[in-house]
């Protein structure tokens, strides 16, 4: 099939919901015909009518999510009139959630986007992340609700960013031999502090890979079992100096850590 197919997308929001629908539909057919065009922010009816009108012009058919009774009902009914398929995305759901449990929708277009206090604080708390990473700034670590601390390759970064999209301030630190701690460190309760471990030989496939990945040589220093036998002495005499709570995180995944860590900061705080 050569012709172009045409897909309107209607929302009296921004329409997201019914074009991800839609995205994910399409994606099931072997054409690459489908032009789709989104009429998003509609609150009139005659809004509805233009649109059906130049669909059936098309060919095409409709996706709609509308949350206001005469918005859908202007939509089925010009959309029978006038011969156009449309799809009703959340009717059906919202119409099963009133006869199940007798409740009604507050039909505000919008809600799934809507930024409340709890997106704002991830979105933070990534941003913190990201600029207390690595131990960049240590200034930061006074500010964070956990600091992670460990040798190079212990899931620092990932688990500091994983724990941000939980609301969570996490800054980490790299524990090196050669490299003189940070004040900060020992300003802050051992309870906000979090030391992973791994065993040696795991972190020796993965710093071996990691200098496969940036084309370094195989021989390098970083990734002999010698230094990170090193590297692993002197972390854990600090996080002993330090009694924080350490986490040996190896063949552990970053969700499995990241709710030990969670857990543990609840039950010392």
């Amino acid at each position: 099939m050569n012709e172009q197919q045409h897909l309107y997308i209607c929302s009296d929001s921004i329409g997201e919901t019914a074009d991800a629908v839609a995205r994910a539909t399409i994606r099931q057919f072997n054409t690459e015909q489908v032009k789709i065009k989104r009429y998003g922010h509609i609150s009139q009816e005659k809004e509805i009518i233009l649109m059906l009108q130049e669909a059936a012009a098309a060919g095409g058919f409709v996706a709609y999510t509308l949350v206001q009774p005469e918005l859908r009902d202007t939509m089925k009914a010009e959309a029978h009139r006038l011969g156009v398929r449309a799809v009703d995305i959340m009717g059906p759901m919202l119409q099963a959630f009133m006869d199940t449990y007798g409740d009604s929708p507050k039909r505000k277009p919008g809600l799934l986007h809507e930024m409340d206090a709890d997106y704002f604080r991830r979105v933070d708390a990534i941003e913190f992340a990201v600029k207390y990473d690595d131990g960049k700034d240590t200034r930061g670590m006074l500010q964070a609700e956990v600091v992670l601390i460990g040798v190079s390759r212990t899931s620092k970064t990932p688990l500091s960013i994983f724990l941000a999209h939980k609301g969570i301030k996490a800054a980490n630190l790299p524990l090196i031999p050669e490299v003189k701690l940070p004040s900060e460190l020992f300003k802050i309760p051992n309870n906000r502090i979090i030391g992973l471990t791994m065993d040696a030989d795991h972190i020796l496939q993965i710093r071996q890979e990691r200098l496969k990945a940036v084309g370094l040589p195989l021989g390098s220093k970083y990734a002999t079992s010698g230094r990170i036998q090193e590297e692993l002495q002197y972390a854990n005499s600090i996080m002993k100096q330090l009694g924080c709570t350490v986490i040996n995180v190896t063949n552990k995944a970053i969700e499995e850590t990241a709710g030990i860590i969670v857990e543990t900061i609840q039950i010392r705080s």
